[in-house]
């Protein structure tokens, strides 16, 4: 790419925001041209806007210090300082559902962190190297808004990486789930939180996430849909449940999986385990920037993956699965980690974009 596109961060203050940027830093397709947050952080540079609420562990980026926020409602403005946006604001599900598709309609590419428009039918909701086929919708989106180049894609929910991964690259070896059943085990950074903001949290289990079960039994679904007369469909099938539970862990979601396929369909260990090492996608086949080379891993060791050594795996954009065997209820059992903020979230919203770009659906502006 002979020059940079020029991204904007909406809700660039937020956790997620500051993830973005944090994976932006030094991005050979991206440069951070704007950052628009919440109004009383406007006209302040980011630096002050942050004001010590930096969580990240990498130092806040040189290059993004001194840009000035601007007030994430003022779209106009906005809009012309860049090529595309990330979507991470902080607002209710309608006013998201308006701001974007508002940044939208003003021909600004939108990739969204935030789940307000994972179920409007013609916006794709994509893991890079899962679904990249619903993108296909994005014309049918067009049509709707009224624009040529604006649209919005957005990703899905943290908390089905660890495991939705694992069960795709075995429907795609031919075996398919009929019933699952998937506890995670999710850290507090999804929340949006570190434990010095919720101390309450340390030594502590709380048994509830709100809404969050839903969306783990719903999204596989619609990530594993196809598209049709310009929307997506979801699957039927296999059926999904779950129970989500915070768990004092800073980064990192496990899920402890249950799975069970068709009558006489049920692999054997070795071709599920072959299944995950030879799984790839879109993004490693294009080479993307931050497209991992190995998607989905495999660790023999009985008191693996853990969350202290496995969730940086591939920079957190790979996922680790480990304890494979054969349950006495189910075919079979197995835990996965992924890292919620950057697969699950930032980093999964930026390989998005960065196949979007490949594809020619994020281009430089005339």
């Amino acid at each position: 790419m002979d020059k940079k596109l020029r991204v904007g961060i909406l809700g660039g203050t937020g956790m997620v925001g500051q993830r973005f940027i944090s994976l932006l830093e030094g991005h050979p397709w991206y440069e951070v041209t704007a950052i628009a947050a919440s109004p009383r952080s406007a006209g302040k540079t980011y630096e002050e806007a942050i004001d010590g609420r930096w969580k990240m562990t990498k130092p806040m980026p040189e290059a993004v210090k001194k840009i000035i926020v601007q007030d994430v409602r003022a779209v106009k403005e906005v809009a012309e300082q860049v090529d595309f946006v990330f979507s991470a604001v902080d607002m209710t599900k309608d006013e998201i559902r308006a701001i974007e598709e508002e940044y939208a309609k003003a021909e600004i590419p939108v990739v969204s962190n935030n789940s307000a428009h994972r179920w409007t039918p013609d916006v794709p909701m994509v893991v890079p190297e899962l679904n990249p086929e619903h993108f296909e919708v994005i014309a049918a989106q067009k049509k709707r808004l009224g624009t040529t180049r604006g649209f919005i894609a957005v990703k899905p929910n943290c908390s089905i990486q660890s495991y939705t991964p694992a069960l795709t690259a075995l429907m795609r070896a031919g075996f398919m789930p009929e019933k699952v059943v998937a506890t995670t085990y999710q850290a507090i950074s999804g929340a949006g939180k570190t434990f010095k903001d919720w101390p309450e949290m340390e030594h502590n289990i709380i048994p509830f996430i709100g809404g969050e079960e839903e969306k783990s039994e719903k999204e596989p679904l619609r990530i594993w849909g196809h598209v049709e007369n310009g929307e997506i469909v979801p699957a039927e099938g296999p059926v999904i449940t779950t129970q989500c539970i915070r768990v004092p862990v800073l980064d990192g979601h496990t899920a402890a999986v249950f799975v069970s396929f068709e009558e006489g369909k049920k692999p054997t260990k070795e071709q599920i385990l072959k299944a995950w090492k030879e799984f790839s996608g879109l993004p490693q086949e294009l080479e993307l920037p931050s497209a991992p080379k190995q998607f989905i891993r495999y660790l023999e060791e009985d008191d693996r993956p853990q969350v202290s050594l496995d969730v940086d795996y591939e920079n957190g954009f790979g996922v680790s699965m480990g304890r494979l065997r054969e349950d006495v209820i189910f075919d079979y059992k197995f835990v996965g980690l992924s890292h919620n903020t950057v697969r699950g979230a930032a980093g999964g919203a930026l390989l998005t974009a960065e196949l979007l770009t490949a594809k020619k659906y994020i281009t430089a502006k005339d």
